[in-house]
């Protein structure tokens, strides 16, 4: 007999979920500027359109400005051509190889939508886990019908993984609720 289902690697692919939220949200801007605003701008770079870090360094000099240094001279345009069009709201002023971009203040009504756009991250890790729930379901049923292991190992081994599964979801609410604070935070 065996013991069912693998936990280790369902713990595994739910925390791979909140992993992926953890991420989602560190991109979207607060009051204070951070590096991570720029990981969704892609440049066309080299014929292709690659991430806007693969083509340049970003650091914070000061707590409302991005300093992006371009590596290659010819890149410059199409650094600040793709930070315009990334839909940030963002207006970058060229200085030579490097960019400046301040950042402008976040009124109530950007904040609302970033607070929208968490809330649609926090959706998608959910469902994410979910999706990892019903996978270790599917095998307990499975291993139960093929006789592998028994009704109460099942039932329990049922049990463990929806234990699992609302302590991931608990754990995504309580992230959502931080980011939400923080951004609704003047």
């Amino acid at each position: 007999m065996s013991e069912g289902v693998d936990m280790t690697e369902l713990k595994r692919r739910m925390e791979g979920a909140v992993s992926a939220f953890k991420n989602d949200i560190a991109s979207l801007r607060t009051g204070r500027a951070s590096a991570n605003v720029l990981d969704p701008v892609l440049v066309e770079a080299y014929g292709s359109r690659v991430p806007l870090n693969q083509v340049a360094n970003i650091s914070v000099p000061e707590p409302r400005m991005l300093s992006v240094s371009v590596w290659d001279k010819g890149m410059v345009g199409a650094v600040e051509r793709g930070i315009r069009e990334s839909n940030l709201g963002l207006n970058p002023i060229i200085d030579g190889q490097n960019l400046r971009i301040p950042l402008p203040e976040l009124n109530e009504e950007r904040r609302k939508s970033l607070v929208k756009v968490a809330h649609d991250y926090a959706e998608k890790a959910k469902v994410a886990i979910r999706h990892v729930r019903r996978d270790g379901m599917d095998d307990l049923k499975k291993a139960e019908k093929d006789g592998e292991i028994g009704q109460d190992m099942s039932r329990s081994q049922s049990e463990k993984v929806q234990k699992m599964t609302d302590e991931t979801i608990v754990e995504v609410e309580r992230l959502l609720a931080e980011k939400e604070k923080e951004i609704m935070q003047v």
